[in-house]
């Protein structure tokens, strides 16, 4: 008797929380737009979240809602991003790329290294170790890492063992940002043509020594900027890009061209007073 009325009062608790939940779900449904559904096809499917939603469905259901625009997307082309602006009836809206860039120019004709590593070809492994091998404790140590995390094959490493980004294939995804162990990679809109290609910290001749394009902090690039646009921070110029940047005046003196230009088309452009790099071997060691 005692088994059968507990039997019952299971029995009859789960048939009212079944009705309730059911009651619930009638009341407080709320329909989907079937129009996501078309839209999240009509995507790339990268889920990259350079569109800044963290995925290509939450995308779909801002651009149904008109909270965004399909000029966000930067991994479809033209067509695709039309496309969808036309289904939903809505602008494609312009867009500034976002892109990686590397805060380092020191490839292996330009840095030394202070060690020779010979563990995993890793740049994560390689800074467990002191640091990594290079001379300039900020410099990219050259394994790849970056270019094995990028599933946009938008980063090939080139012959000085640097990392270059291809603009037109990098999405923002921040893979690289992620991996890098010497946090040289940031994320940028492609109209920051204005960069300085260095993360060195230290003031004045002596790091030349171990990376001959590294900043030493002279100050030129400074004062021939615009008022404001370019200040010094930790012994490092900082560009301000909330003030009109398109100048290429600031690069023009550097004497090591750690500062640059970058065109459209990815080709960076060193100041006139900037050292000539003739070597295309790699540099030996630096003496112990």
């Amino acid at each position: 008797m005692v088994v059968l009325t507990a039997v019952l009062a299971i029995g009859g608790l789960t048939f009212l929380l079944a009705s309730l939940l059911i009651l619930a779900n009638r009341r407080l449904y709320v329909e989907e737009d079937l129009r996501i559904d078309v839209v999240e096809e009509m995507l790339p499917h990268a889920n990259c979240g350079a569109c800044g939603y963290p995925g290509c469905r939450p995308f779909a259901e801002a651009l149904v809602g008109g909270e965004a625009a399909p000029g966000k997307c930067s991994v479809s082309n033209d067509q695709g991003r039309e496309a969808i602006a036309d289904y939903l009836g809505i602008a494609v809206g312009e867009q500034n790329r976002i892109v990686a860039r590397l805060a380092c120019a020191g490839g292996s004709n330009v840095a030394r290294n202070r060690a020779h590593y010979t563990g995993e070809p890793s740049c994560l492994a390689a800074a467990q170790v002191a640091g990594g091998g290079k001379d300039c404790f900020w410099g990219c140590l050259g394994h790849g890492d970056c270019e094995r995390a990028c599933d946009f094959d938008a980063i090939q490493m080139n012959s000085h063992g640097l990392p270059v980004v291809d603009s037109a294939k990098c999405t923002g995804c921040g893979d690289c940002v992620d991996i890098c162990p010497k946090d040289l990679f940031s994320l940028h809109p492609q109209d920051h043509r204005l960069w300085v290609a260095c993360r060195n910290l230290e003031k004045g001749d002596a790091i030349l020594a171990a990376c001959e394009v590294a900043c030493t902090a002279c100050e030129r690039c400074v004062m021939d900027a615009p008022a404001g646009l370019i200040s010094m921070r930790d012994n490092l110029p900082v560009v301000d890009y909330s003030r009109p940047h398109a100048t290429r005046v600031p690069i023009e003196r550097c004497p090591t061209g750690a500062i640059v230009w970058i065109d459209d088309h990815d080709v960076v452009a060193r100041g006139a007073a900037s050292r000539k790099i003739l070597r295309h071997s790699a540099l030996p060691e630096a003496p112990s």
